[in-house]
């Protein structure tokens, strides 16, 4: 649907005074603009209700995320413990030689 121009302008004028009359057509134009000005201050009302509640959302969402983060790193130190005391203690590795067997092999037969 397009945008309506000043022709169609000019055309929805002359059928609403051939309709209403020249004195009634003021009347009309002061109750449409009265319409218009109350349909507009409905819309705001209610845009700013809506903004309203979605930042209490918002709000509320960030308090249960704050809440799920802390019950987090509360439980996490447990966590933490609890693992420690379930692995096997950890031991050195065992020693090894300076230089393993094959390496003392190949250098043996490379100097033969």
């Amino acid at each position: 649907m397009g945008q309506i121009g000043f022709p169609e302008l000019m055309i929805i004028f002359l059928i609403a005074l051939l309709v209403f009359g020249p004195k009634k057509l003021p009347e009309l134009g002061k109750s449409l603009g009265k319409g218009l000005k109350e349909f507009r201050r409905a819309t705001d009302d209610l845009k700013s209700t809506w903004q309203e509640q979605m930042k209490d959302v918002e709000r509320s969402v960030e308090e249960v995320k704050t809440t799920v983060n802390d019950a987090a790193n509360e439980i996490k130190p447990e966590l933490d413990f609890k693992s420690q005391l379930t692995t096997p203690a950890t031991t050195k590795p065992a020693a090894t030689p300076a230089v393993p067997a094959k390496e003392e092999e190949s250098k043996e037969v490379h100097q033969a």
